[in-house]
């Protein structure tokens, strides 16, 4: 089995050209372990190289809100007030550590998205506090 790391845009093209070739390779076959070879190189260039980036806090909430048809009535007993859970939305208040823990226990928010926390002006916190 001669195969190589993927080191370029080159290999990479050919490696993508070569997977899409073995698609329908039985598994535990030689083009099956071609195949499975492959696609682990892949995803290593492309973690490497194209990498995609967490969600920040407000995305994941609203990404969650939207796929479990959640309303901000649903919010309120892990955030707090209506009100408070539309600062949140909005970006405008930063999320506790009772609500992210909140928010991951009770929808299943990654909690690495929830701490990733766009930076809310000084001017906000200030009115906020």
């Amino acid at each position: 089995m001669d195969i190589t790391t993927i080191k370029n845009k080159t290999t990479y093209r050919h490696a993508l050209a070569e997977v899409e070739g073995l698609m329908d390779a039985k598994a535990n076959s030689p083009e099956g372990d071609r195949l499975d070879i492959l696609v682990t190189l892949i995803e290593a260039y492309e973690r490497r190289h194209y990498p995609i980036d967490l969600p920040d806090a407000v995305e994941a909430i609203k990404f969650k809100m939207e796929q479990q048809n959640l309303s901000v009535d649903d919010l309120m007993p892990v955030i707090g007030r209506k009100n408070r859970v539309y600062e949140v939305l909005a970006g405008s208040r930063p999320l506790t550590l009772r609500m992210i823990e909140g928010l991951h226990t009770r929808f299943g928010i990654p909690a690495e998205s929830l701490l990733k926390q766009k930076k809310v002006s000084t001017t906000i916190r200030k009115r906020a506090a």
